[in-house]
């Protein structure tokens, strides 16, 4: 792939980019490696061409199969509200959909293991990330309410679908001190929340109000 489809122009050049920066530290995020990441991440290579002139705008954008990219703030805030706490090993991310959380998490952690219903859309992230020679990503093609047992337990779990109720196979498959980042909730009524698992208990946090497509089981 060549540098200049990485690098961008015009609505995706280096400028609209540190524009969109500008607006998520203005919307309170302030991990540095975070919003160094959302700067360099070719997000416009992750959508359709037709879409690349909105990939820098603040917004999700449709992906196919009924799926969405997730909007630069929300990736942005669930990566800062995961690596709170110190730097983190193997996380889980449950929903790889396009990849580009995928991208923008990768560096940050020793290793992501992802987790994707859809195989098309599986194939897509993988040829990209490949692009980006990221490299310490594995893959499964599977049900992601069921977690990756035979990879955890994991220090960080993110997931960017909305189960109704966080899915208990995932609380167990968390090492302790791990911290789970999940919207939970109706469509309309989602809230954000992370929990931190104790020694002997798992701790709540609300992180606001969110709007995700539901969390569904089984593989397409």
């Amino acid at each position: 792939m060549s540098d200049l489809r990485f690098s961008g122009i015009g609505m995706t050049s280096a400028r609209t980019r540190d524009r969109l920066v500008q607006r998520l530290r203005e919307q309170g995020i302030a991990n540095l490696a975070v919003l160094d990441r959302i700067r360099n991440v070719p997000r416009h290579i992750f959508v359709d061409e037709a879409l690349g002139s909105r990939a820098y705008e603040d917004t999700a954008l449709p992906i196919g199969f009924g799926q969405t990219i997730s909007q630069p703030y929300i990736v942005a805030r669930m990566s800062e509200a995961l690596l709170q706490g110190g730097p983190l090993g193997k996380v889980l991310e449950v929903g790889t959909g396009c990849g580009y959380q995928t991208a923008v998490l990768a560096p940050l952690v020793e290793q992501v293991c992802t987790v994707e219903r859809i195989g098309a859309l599986l194939e897509r992230a993988k040829e990209r990330l490949r692009e980006l020679e990221i490299r310490n990503v594995k893959f499964r093609h599977g049900d992601g309410t069921q977690g990756w047992r035979a990879q955890g337990p994991f220090a960080g779990i993110l997931v960017a679908a909305a189960p109704l109720a966080v899915p208990r196979e995932l609380l167990a498959q968390l090492a302790p001190g791990g911290r789970l980042v999940v919207p939970v909730g109706p469509e309309g009524e989602q809230e954000l929340i992370r929990f931190t698992r104790r020694e002997e208990s798992v701790t709540r946090e609300s992180l606001g109000r969110v709007a995700f497509v539901p969390l569904l089981g089984g593989k397409g």
